[in-house]
């Protein structure tokens, strides 16, 4: 235990008063930040995606005309007419139709709420859930057209693309903040190991020529840095959890609506809680190997 607390080369006063940790708390809030945004936007593209790829919507142009009568069957309109051929069909799961209130909720955002979409002429909306991503959307187009002309069938696919290449940029500067963010660190690391060997540069030549060894030395220093640069990563781990779950709730309506509630929501994301909590110790041990590697080298230029 004694050998443990032993500082014959005058560590502890010199590097207490450094501002390493802070530093490296600085650097570890932003590499939390910056997994957490890569992992929200990866769960965000990915539920999307899944959703996506197997919803289309069906547009009926004049909904409520009505179609020629077929002998003396009774009178139906377009709207109805396409409903009733979509929903034998086995390849979709659901098959709904969205209703004037419903439609007006979702243009409200871009009508104001004063406007009622019954008075806009829009064309009946049926949404659809794929059984399958397989599902050939281009024959069903043709087989709405044919039961009412001018209906159409639209899917996601272009949603989808342009989704992904969103969450792929997303990702890539997230992880290129984090590469930036880890090159500072190691920066700031050896800065501060280099100030720490000049400062007691006397005392190292000394002990140095009494015949301690180089690894003494360097671990040493870098037990000290990593000590530091370990409680730097503590903090700015700690600052970043509000923000990370402020980022949780911000996402979550945009994966399940917002009825889902956040702890279920971040169950979801294993590499975010994998990653973020294990940042102290990754930082304590890039710190030492940093240290370590930076004192050796000095060593090995003293005369």
């Amino acid at each position: 235990m004694t050998n443990k607390r032993r500082d014959d080369l005058g560590l502890r006063r010199l590097l207490g008063q450094e501002m390493l940790p802070w530093l490296v708390a600085a650097m570890a809030f932003l590499a939390a930040l910056s997994i957490g945004g890569a992992m929200e936007a990866q769960a965000v593209s990915w539920h999307w995606q899944a959703g996506a790829a197997r919803s289309a919507t069906v547009l009926v142009p004049n909904p409520d005309l009505p179609l020629a009568r077929q002998g003396d069957g009774p009178e139906t309109t377009r709207f109805d007419a396409v409903l009733r051929a979509l929903r034998p069909n086995q390849h979709l799961a659901q098959v709904r139709p969205l209703g004037p209130e419903e439609i007006g909720r979702l243009l409200r955002p871009w009508l104001g709420a004063a406007t009622d979409p019954r008075n806009l002429h829009l064309p009946g909306v049926i949404a659809l859930r794929l059984d399958n991503d397989s599902v050939d959307l281009g024959k069903l187009n043709m087989d709405v057209a044919a039961v009412a002309p001018g209906a159409s069938v639209e899917g996601h696919n272009a949603w989808i693309g342009r989704l992904l290449n969103l969450a792929s940029t997303l990702e890539a500067c997230a992880f290129a903040v984090l590469a930036l963010v880890t090159l500072v660190a190691v920066a700031v690391v050896v800065a501060a190991t280099r100030s720490g060997l000049a400062a007691r540069r006397e005392t190292i030549d000394i002990v140095h020529g009494l015949g301690a060894p180089d690894r003494y030395i360097a671990a040493r220093f870098a037990r000290r840095i990593a000590a530091s640069a370990g409680l730097g990563g503590l903090l700015g781990t700690l600052a970043a959890l509000p923000v990370l779950f402020g980022l949780a709730v911000l996402s979550a309506p945009f994966l399940d609506g917002g009825g889902m509630a956040v702890p279920h929501r971040l169950a979801d994301v294993p590499p975010l809680l994998a990653a973020v909590p294990a940042l102290p110790v990754v930082t304590a041990l890039l710190s030492y190997l940093t240290a370590q590697s930076t004192v050796r080298r000095w060593l090995r230029s003293l005369p």
